[in-house]
């Protein structure tokens, strides 16, 4: 035997009202809805309230029928900010929240140095600071000024072990007071040779795990004798051991992107709230894409394999078209458009640079990292994969060919077949 049972809908919610001939003031207040109903119960259309009732036949004695909660859409003005990403991390376990306090910190580090390049030009900030670093390059102001802004923000999040830097003769040993676990590796303004121009710069950072053997107590005016230096420096590791690397692009936009082993999301800064938002989620490289970008200035100087495949690419496609040449300067600005669009880049060795540009501990090691965790490929000269190479220094530099799995099997074609 059933009976009619009225169901309320508020909302698009509903919510079964117990089977009776007669309506409960209480539960039913309005009072064009307060009479006896034999069945069903319809709303006085008359009134300007107007509750949406229907019927549902139901076995006496029966269960109520089960309720279907409401699809919850996402708002399209609803952001998800850096912080809030790390915490989702931290609390789904794919991090712990010390390594959080290290993102963050770098995070700190990028916003200070996005505002210091937007008013180079005003503040003096722009040309050479009149030091060279341990590579025997030109350093400029904000060269000097970025690697104390890192190595200030990671120093303070108390978590932080061991600092190398591009611009540092030797890996930092953090004071006891201050430190932590972690070995953050960084090169604080990639492409600084475009900050006169403003054109792309950025930050690059790589993040590993701790090794407590190499924690020292050091004053600020303290040196390293040979076994401290030794057993720092032996903390170099290939970038298959990186727990999260990223980078952080100065353009027309600021974009920290970030990986943890788990995809790469890219978080763009909001001026207006000043908060790093995400707006690229779990980013694919494209398999291929007929671009290539190589400093081509250093073409005569390369060997005869290589001259071939950039001739190639060169001549007109199946589409009647040859490849598109993009050369920034800049290696951040050439990976973000990479994991984007697709692609290959190269910083190959020449008879100048028998071992590359590009530093394999803090360049091409944490943007190797990245390329592969968006699907890409990278190799060495030899056709090793970067991530697979243990540095023996700590300003060691290596041969790299990065970008879209297709593009780099076709290189090495020309390399080593």
């Amino acid at each position: 035997m059933a009976e009619a049972v009225p169901t309320l809908r508020w909302n698009n919610l509903s919510s079964a009202v117990r089977p009776s001939p007669i309506l409960s003031n209480s539960r039913l207040s309005p009072p064009h809805l307060r009479r006896r109903l034999h069945g069903c119960i319809h709303p006085n259309r008359t009134s300007s309230f107007h509750p949406r009732i229907s019927c549902t036949a139901v076995e006496i004695g029966g269960a109520a029928p089960a309720l279907t909660p409401a699809k919850i859409k996402k708002n399209r003005y609803q952001i998800e900010n850096l912080t809030t990403w790390l915490l989702k991390q931290e609390q789904s376990g794919h991090i712990d929240a010390e390594l959080t306090i290290v993102l963050s910190s770098i995070s700190l580090a990028c916003k200070q140095i996005a505002s210091l390049l937007q008013r180079s030009s005003i503040i003096n900030l722009t040309g050479a600071h009149g030091t060279v670093n341990i590579q025997g390059e030109d350093q400029k102001k904000l060269d000097v000024i970025s690697n104390e802004l890192f190595c200030d923000c990671l120093r303070s999040s108390g978590r932080t072990g061991i600092i190398a830097s591009e611009e540092e003769d030797v890996p930092v040993a953090v004071e006891e007071t201050y430190s932590g676990n972690y070995i953050v590796v960084f090169d604080p303004v990639d492409g600084s040779a475009n900050i006169d121009t403003s054109l792309t710069t950025g930050s690059i950072f790589g993040i590993y795990g701790p090794d407590k053997q190499c924690i020292f107590d050091l004053d600020d005016d303290s040196t390293l004798d040979q076994a401290e230096e030794k057993c720092i420096v032996s903390v170099c590791q290939p970038g298959s051991n990186l727990l999260a690397a990223g980078y952080c692009l100065y353009s027309s936009s600021v974009v920290f992107t970030l990986s943890i082993g788990r995809g790469v999301y890219a978080f763009t800064l909001d001026p207006t709230y000043g908060e790093f938002v995400l707006t690229h989620e779990n980013i694919k490289i494209p398999n291929s894409n007929r671009i290539y970008s190589f400093n081509e200035g250093n073409y005569d100087l390369f060997d005869e394999k290589l001259k071939k495949y950039l001739d190639d690419l060169r001549k007109p496609g199946p589409n009647g078209k040859p490849y598109s040449g993009r050369y920034i300067g800049c290696l951040v600005g050439e990976i973000h458009r990479m994991l984007l669009v697709g692609g290959i880049y190269g910083n190959p060795d020449n008879k100048n640079s028998k071992n590359g540009n590009l530093r394999l501990l803090y360049e091409c090691a944490p943007m190797s990292y990245l390329i592969e965790q968006a699907g890409g490929k990278s190799i060495d000269r030899q056709g090793r994969r970067i991530l697979d190479i243990k540095p023996t220094e700590v300003h060691q530099r290596t041969p790299i060919f990065v970008g879209s799995p297709d593009e780099i099997e076709k290189l090495e074609k020309y390399l080593f077949e």
